[in-house]
């Protein structure tokens, strides 16, 4: 299951994790969003234990979405290290996303 990831738990749970992190920025209102939601979910099963997966609430969560410069949603960034190594604006498929993180194992 995706990890809920918040203002509060950014920091500890993406920027100081020694595994790459897809982080999907999404609301609830989205269209698009609720298109890739069953997508990161499924990855997050596929790359359990090898990648950390989860979503972040722009509404709920203005702080971190501010930081990254997100003004358009769905927003996926791939974190390693600590830095964002890729980035996809927009609804994509799933192999977009799985090519995506392989790359960065």
């Amino acid at each position: 299951m995706a990890v809920e990831f918040t203002d509060a738990n950014f920091d500890q749970l993406v920027i100081k994790s020694d595994k790459p992190v897809l982080v999907d920025f999404w609301a609830e209102w989205c269209g698009p969003c609720r298109m890739v939601g069953p997508v990161v979910e499924e990855l997050a099963k596929d790359y359990d234990g090898k990648v950390v997966v989860g979503k972040l609430n722009v509404d709920n969560n203005p702080n971190i979405s501010a930081q990254f410069g997100v003004r358009n949603i769905p927003t996926l960034l791939i974190f390693k290290n600590g830095q964002i190594v890729d980035k996809q604006v927009g609804a994509v498929a799933k192999t977009v996303l799985d090519g995506k993180l392989k790359a960065q194992l």
